[in-house]
């Protein structure tokens, strides 16, 4: 990738709505060109996709908890317990980690009491499961925009 690729990535991932031509002017290119090079991103997979970002107060989804769950380590209770998880709506992230603990998750639900009951219900009773410890999200000091784009 060279230094209009990075640039073509930086304008995408802060507005990804922009037209080719507004793209194309805002990286020095014409849109022919500019158009190609998108196509080719998306090609090689380094633009994976488009999304909207949804205000989560405004679907019901304004209570996010941060959870780390411990598993046992073999590989079929691992590998069920991955299984599960993709399953659950309400699991918006889900990560396998290095060391202590096991998997974090970022969930997002409706309030406290749709927290406990999925708590109950699902997130305690995943094959596995020894530990869940909950931390509520009191405020988003920083949201993901994209990833840095440099050179």
């Amino acid at each position: 990738m060279d230094a209009i690729d990075l640039s073509i990535l930086r304008e995408l991932q802060n507005d990804g709505r922009l037209t080719n031509q507004e793209l194309a002017q805002r990286v020095g290119l014409s849109p022919s060109p500019c158009m190609r090079r998108v196509r080719q991103l998306e090609q090689d997979g380094v633009i994976q996709g488009y999304r909207a970002i949804v205000d989560p107060e405004a679907v019901g989804r304004g209570f996010e908890v941060l959870v780390s769950i411990e598993v046992r380590r073999d590989r079929e209770t691992v590998e069920a317990f991955e299984e599960a998880l993709k399953t659950i709506p309400d699991v918006i992230e889900a990560y396998r980690l290095f060391g202590s603990p096991g998997c974090l998750l970022r969930i997002a639900v409706a309030d406290l009491a749709a927290y406990e009951r999925l708590w109950i219900e699902r997130l305690t009773t995943l094959a596995g499961v020894t530990e869940v410890n909950s931390q509520i999200i009191m405020k988003r000091i920083k949201e993901p925009r994209g990833l840095p784009v440099e050179r």
